[in-house]
């Protein structure tokens, strides 16, 4: 058999380069795509990378958060299609930080119109004490309880500051170790890309889903 010219061999490979790019890579780069979308519209994780949400939250925690809490967003982008919630008291929210930017996991105490009081680690929103009547450091905000380390003190105290409209007040549970609103003021609600769902990994104690 006569053997083909140098130029059809060269097509024909071409050819069938591009054939295998339509049948996998393309294909490939649509599903990363795809799931690089779905993360940053509706799961993803958060890894605690400090004990300022102690005892609810330890170093190394392995957070799932719900990036469509509060609405389904343009992925990387603040603009929301679809609104759905607003945080609430006793959310476990993941936000950047207004200082610096930095990605930060804490607790939202108040939201637009609460009147705060902060004396000695212990809250009162609209001059209503949030402590636990069943356990000892410890608030609750509706049927969550969050539980306080109070062991380094309450951190600097706050006095009669309302929360503006459209904004959230956040701080850490373990009130005296944690650079929180009290550092960096209030956090546009619209800001809060997630609310955080369940611890999945502990450290020493492996997979689990203690929910928050």
């Amino acid at each position: 058999m006569e053997a083909l010219p140098k130029s059809s061999q060269q097509s024909s490979r071409a050819r069938r380069a591009r054939l295998w790019l339509r049948r996998e890579v393309l294909p490939t780069l649509a599903l990363l795509l795809l799931l690089g979308t779905a993360r940053a519209s509706f799961a993803n994780h958060y890894l605690v990378p400090s004990g300022s949400m102690q005892p609810t939250l330890q170093p190394g925690d392995r957070v799932a958060v719900d990036m469509s809490a509060y609405g389904l967003r343009v992925p990387f982008t603040r603009h929301v299609l679809v609104e759905r919630d607003q945080p609430r008291r006793g959310d476990v929210v993941v936000f950047d930080s207004p200082a610096d930017g930095t990605r930060l996991i804490k607790r939202v105490v108040a939201v637009a119109g609460d009147r705060v009081e902060l004396r000695d680690g212990h809250l009162a929103i609209n001059g209503a004490p949030m402590d636990d009547t069943v356990q000892r450091d410890a608030e609750r905000f509706g049927t969550r309880v969050a539980r306080l380390d109070l062991a380094d003190g309450g951190g600097p105290d706050i006095a009669g500051v309302l929360v503006p409209p459209g904004y959230v007040l956040v701080l850490g549970d373990h009130r005296g170790r944690s650079a929180d609103g009290r550092w960096f003021g209030f956090v546009e609600a619209d800001a809060i890309y997630a609310r955080a769902l369940a611890v999945y990994w502990r450290s020493g104690e492996g997979p689990g889903w203690r929910r928050l």
